[in-house]
């Protein structure tokens, strides 16, 4: 279990760095449109999620693809950085996302789980905790404490919100044991800065260049943000990894893993896997958890364990 990092002084200042997403929130719930790169999703969710549950049972393939939620994969792979610091070598980061941890029976159990027996160096999870886009959350909670007391990670969990999430989950999480960066940068260990960022693709509160102030230039910079929509920034920024979701790689996919929507304003190379920008290296998961309705296809449920290691050739 990881001890809570938040006391009366992190509290306050989170709070401060959350007033861009409270007034942002704030001009949502009064029917504004989104000042992020698309809303669309979030503004008709309740119609398309029941136009897919109409067609798949229709179909009789509802059940196969609850089945599927639950069919979590741990993805293991390393990324080979030029100049990476000898401290750094074999560093293992634990990457979850999109858990949306309510909208599926059982898998925080799962989770938990599997996380027991994943020793890393770092957990991140980069947003969407939760199920709905609306409406209460305080059932989230009970199960994100499930998984944080699972975790094993020597530095802690890092986190950073997604577009499902209202800004007092980050008040929660902090209390649980998630260091929320919001628009901040940390140094996680000697050479290693988080950099996380919020919400880009609805909220539209990202802030890359203001965290980036107090990151040394030769250090190794890891970038959190819901959605891969940044990654000429991060590119622009000289960020070494992006890790992402937002995506779900598609989670509704035709054989051959052809995603039938993607919910992401960028080019589909970044919206599914590892991928490069420029001297920045991205990998946006599929995510543990579902959107709209808890079921996949073609698309198995994921969390990921990244090694880091030096490039041979550099």
């Amino acid at each position: 279990m990881i001890d809570s990092p938040s006391g009366p002084n992190c509290l306050r200042d989170l709070e401060v760095r959350l007033a861009p997403r409270r007034a942002a929130e704030a001009r949502h719930r009064k029917g504004h449109m989104a000042r992020g790169r698309g809303d669309f999703l979030l503004r008709h969710h309740n119609t398309i999620a029941r136009i897919l549950r109409l067609a798949l049972c229709g179909m009789g393939l509802y059940s196969r693809g609850a089945r599927n939620a639950l069919a979590l994969q741990v993805r293991r792979f390393s990324l080979y950085f030029p100049g990476l610091p000898h401290t750094l070598r074999g560093f293992r980061i634990l990457h979850l996302s999109d858990l949306h941890i309510d909208g599926v029976p059982g898998l925080a159990e799962m989770l938990a789980d599997r996380l027991s027996r994943l020793p890393v160096d770092v957990c991140v999870i980069t947003g969407d905790y939760r199920f709905e886009v609306d409406g209460p959350y305080d059932h989230v909670y009970p199960h994100m404490r499930t998984i944080v007391r699972a975790v094993c990670s020597r530095h802690g969990i890092f986190g950073v919100l997604g577009n499902h999430d209202p800004a007092d989950l980050a008040l929660a999480l902090e209390q649980l044991g998630v260091r929320m960066l919001i628009n901040e940068s940390m140094e996680i260990t000697d050479g290693f800065w988080a950099i996380g960022v919020d919400d880009s693709h609805y909220y539209g509160c990202d802030d890359l260049s203001e965290p980036l102030k107090i990151v040394p230039s030769r250090t190794f910079k890891l970038l959190l943000a819901h959605s891969p929509e940044l990654y000429a920034d991060a590119a622009a920024a000289d960020i070494d990894l992006y890790l992402c979701g937002h995506t779900h790689a598609g989670q509704i996919c035709l054989p051959g893993q052809r995603a039938l929507m993607l919910n992401a304003i960028c080019p589909r190379l970044y919206t599914r896997g590892i991928w490069t920008h420029g001297k920045t290296q991205g990998f946006t998961t599929s995510g543990a958890g579902c959107s709209l309705l808890p079921v996949r296809f073609n698309c198995p449920p994921e969390i990921a364990v990244i090694e880091l290691l030096p490039d041979p050739l550099s």
